[in-house]
């Protein structure tokens, strides 16, 4: 790998974005073991990346994606309006992970349906989609596939590993598993294992789906449709999980949406207020992009997480042979992945002694804060990643599109 040229991306615009960028799908054919005893014979990684490689190869910064995002993490495809990647606001020339400095990965986990092999994928050896029968998939497996895309590029060391709730759980996971592999963790409004009331959100979800009469058991690629209703409602029903309940009182209230006539209610069950129109709305357009099948794996790797499992219920214990530097990021208002859940993290690395920094932001937006452009929250990531700048020796900020121009 040693001999391999450094890969680089588009170096970006004036305006902070990365510019115009495009995936490259990457094929393994080693067969990958899964956690459930499973092997994966080959599959391909969908992977966008941003930025350049140094010649040391110490600069490269893997971002991880959540439920429904991808590898697309910053840019635009050319030609597709309102094609931004889901973290455009963090990674970039000057902002907050900033692309003049670092090599910045994204890649789209095993089981997605962006572009890396799943569901709808063809199963090797037959002409038919895996369907239901695509293997569970867990964390540890995915980052198991990374490691491997790592290698592919000859990074033997991530400078950090970040991701924002399910990718702040791969994150931790990569500090576990491959400790000597990441300089530092970077995990935000995450948590290291689902508590029950999240389970359950999960489980209601994938009931809705299972139970729509077009799922024909996870086999429906071949009978030509797709289980709209039921993605639908489980997308509601997470959604509903992602805010909090202060911001949907002032985005919707008690509102309604198009009175009777008198003023009244029109005393029936279709559209009554603002927020049951903004769900819908929500559900149905997750069910024109979205895989069902991709929606329960998913949702059960979140499920399944729990590195402490393994070591007694002992957080810490599991945290023993992470030797990363930590930035743990949580948000007052998420009541899905709350503060304490960080904090327990953070005191299991205590008890390790291991090099922390916690920030609790104060912000209204819920779950979905680690998504939005709040400054105080991405002044603490850009410090953070100025001081592992520092610490690896890269050139300074060159220019400043983040939160310090405003």
């Amino acid at each position: 790998m040693a001999a391999q040229s450094a890969p680089t991306a588009s170096v970006g615009d004036a305006s902070g974005s990365v510019g115009v960028v495009q995936p490259s799908f990457i094929t393994f054919n080693n067969p990958l073991p899964l956690t459930s005893g499973q092997v994966l014979p080959s599959y391909e990684l969908a992977v966008e990346t941003y930025g350049t490689l140094n010649e040391q190869r110490s600069n490269a910064v893997l971002v991880c994606h959540a439920l429904n995002a991808s590898h697309h993490v910053a840019g635009v495809y050319e030609g597709q309006a309102k094609s931004e990647g889901w973290w455009d606001n963090m990674v970039g020339p000057g902002k907050a992970l900033d692309t003049d400095r670092f090599f910045v990965i994204g890649v789209n986990n095993l089981g997605s349906c962006f572009g890396s092999t799943g569901p709808a994928s063809l199963r090797p050896g037959t002409e038919r989609p895996w369907g239901a029968d695509f293997p569970v998939v867990t964390v540890e497996d995915w980052v198991q596939a990374q490691a491997r895309l790592a290698d592919h590029f000859g990074i033997e060391k991530f400078a950090a590993v970040m991701g924002g709730s399910l990718g702040g759980m791969q994150a931790m996971c990569w500090a576990i598993d491959h400790p000597e592999r990441v300089g530092h963790c970077i995990v935000v409004a995450s948590t290291a294992r689902l508590s029950a009331q999240n389970i359950a959100f999960n489980e209601v979800a994938r009931r809705a789906i299972i139970s729509d009469p077009d799922f024909h058991g996870g086999h429906y690629y071949e009978h030509g449709v797709v289980p709209r209703h039921g993605l639908s409602v489980a997308r509601m029903i997470g959604h509903i999980t992602y805010l909090s309940d202060d911001d949907m009182a002032v985005k919707f209230g008690r509102t309604q949406r198009a009175p009777a006539e008198n003023g009244e209610f029109h005393y029936g069950y279709g559209v009554e207020f603002e927020v049951e129109s903004y769900l819908r709305y929500q559900g149905e357009k997750f069910s024109t992009y979205f895989d069902a099948n991709t929606y329960l794996l998913i949702t059960r790797a979140l499920d399944y997480f729990d590195p402490a499992r393994r070591h007694g219920g002992d957080l810490a214990r599991a945290l023993q042979a992470a030797q990363a530097k930590f930035l743990l990021v949580s948000f007052t208002t998420d009541w899905r992945f709350p503060p304490v859940r960080s904090r327990e993290i953070v005191q299991a690395l205590l008890k390790n002694q291991r090099p922390v920094s916690y920030a609790e932001i104060d912000a209204p937006h819920g779950h979905d804060a680690f998504l939005l452009e709040d400054r105080r929250y991405h002044a603490v990531v850009q410090g953070y990643y100025d001081q592992i700048a520092l610490e690896l020796g890269l050139p300074a900020r060159q220019r400043v599109t983040g939160v310090l121009a405003s």
